[in-house]
């Protein structure tokens, strides 16, 4: 058997040989590409480099999703060793891949959205720190996901997942610094650079998911016996997703987010893989604006309310798709599924 004959035996989806190794090319070309163009004198190249570095990890990011659901392999092993190289380019790997495909398929099977830490609760105990917070967001940092980045590293310290994780979580933590130390001998631009490339990979995750639900946030993560009123009700799922597109006029574009934005026909079928959900979105409302909110008018939204968003737990008691046209519907934070917490 040939090599292509053999990997595709390996495959989940007998035609996504060549779309999934296109992506992954995609992805390493762009991550690699960003960190040269990043060190190069001047600014329009390096700031060209930012923007290839983040839309290499945003794209790893969402192929990682893919990874968590089983979609791209038979076997779950082989899904979980590209998840786990996924996430160190997406720079979720202080946390292990298995702690977030568990958050994850609890979002799917509890429907809602399932933490360990409250930062809500946890910033109005601590309100300099809070002050702080409202101060970046106003300046369109995305502080509250700083925020769960840092409690991913310092979990397994603060009792957040488990004690036997703190050697892991060091190990990481020493090979991500050593790493970017020895990058910062050939360029130190580009190390910096990195960092604002890591700010606009947490802001596109952040605002893609900021609307894909209005499901209830319960700090359960921990109790997989809890009884959750609208567990496995698809009727209260479906009502409660929505898709939203970077467009709906062109649809090639929601390839930037890797199709991630098609949220109902990834519920409906959450196998599928990212290549086949445009179809199944169209087979299940029959056009694009069918379920789905437009982009202008939630980024409306996400400006006007980025600061009531840092509390907020749902958009509020309207439908989602009433709320997002009236320009009132509050974005949710703190929902990245690159965060097992």
């Amino acid at each position: 058997m040939n090599p292509v004959a053999a990997l595709k035996q390996t495959l989940r989806h007998q035609d996504g040989l060549w779309p999934n190794l296109a992506v992954l090319a995609y992805i390493l070309c762009t991550y690699l590409g960003g960190w040269l163009l990043m060190a190069q004198e001047g600014w329009l190249l390096p700031i060209l480099g930012v923007l290839s570095c983040a839309h290499g990890m945003i794209i790893a990011a969402y192929l990682i999703h893919d990874c968590a659901h089983n979609a791209l392999f038979r076997k779950v092993e082989h899904n979980a060793m590209l998840g786990k190289v996924l996430n160190w380019v997406a720079g979720g790997c202080y946390g292990t891949y298995e702690d977030l495909r568990y958050k994850h398929m609890r979002h799917h099977v509890d429907n809602a959205d399932t933490i360990a830490f409250d930062y809500r609760a946890w910033l109005k105990a601590h309100p300099k720190v809070e002050k702080l917070v409202f101060a970046l967001e106003w300046m369109y940092v995305p502080a509250v996901e700083y925020m769960m980045h840092a409690v991913l590293m310092a979990g397994p310290f603060l009792g957040y997942g488990s004690r036997k994780l703190r050697t892991r979580t060091v190990m990481v933590m020493v090979t991500r610094l050593g790493g970017l130390a020895l990058l910062s001998l050939w360029s130190i631009k580009a190390v910096a650079l990195y960092f604002l490339a890591y700010a606009v990979v947490m802001t596109v995750l952040r605002f893609f998911d900021a609307f894909q639900h209005n499901y209830e946030i319960i700090a359960i993560l921990d109790d997989a016996e809890a009884a959750l009123p609208n567990k496995g009700n698809r009727d209260y799922e479906e009502e409660n997703t929505y898709t939203n597109p970077v467009s709906r006029r062109w649809p090639w574009l929601n390839l930037l987010i890797l199709n991630f934005c098609y949220h109902n026909a990834h519920h409906a079928k959450p196998t599928l893989p990212w290549y086949k959900l445009p179809k199944q979105h169209l087979a299940m409302y029959g056009d694009m604006k069918a379920k789905s909110l437009p982009l202008l008018l939630q980024l409306r939204s996400y400006h006007r309310y980025r600061l009531q968003a840092v509390h907020a737990e749902t958009y509020g008691q309207v439908a989602v798709p009433d709320a997002i046209r009236d320009g009132k519907a509050v974005p949710v934070y703190g929902l990245s599924f690159l965060t097992a917490f």
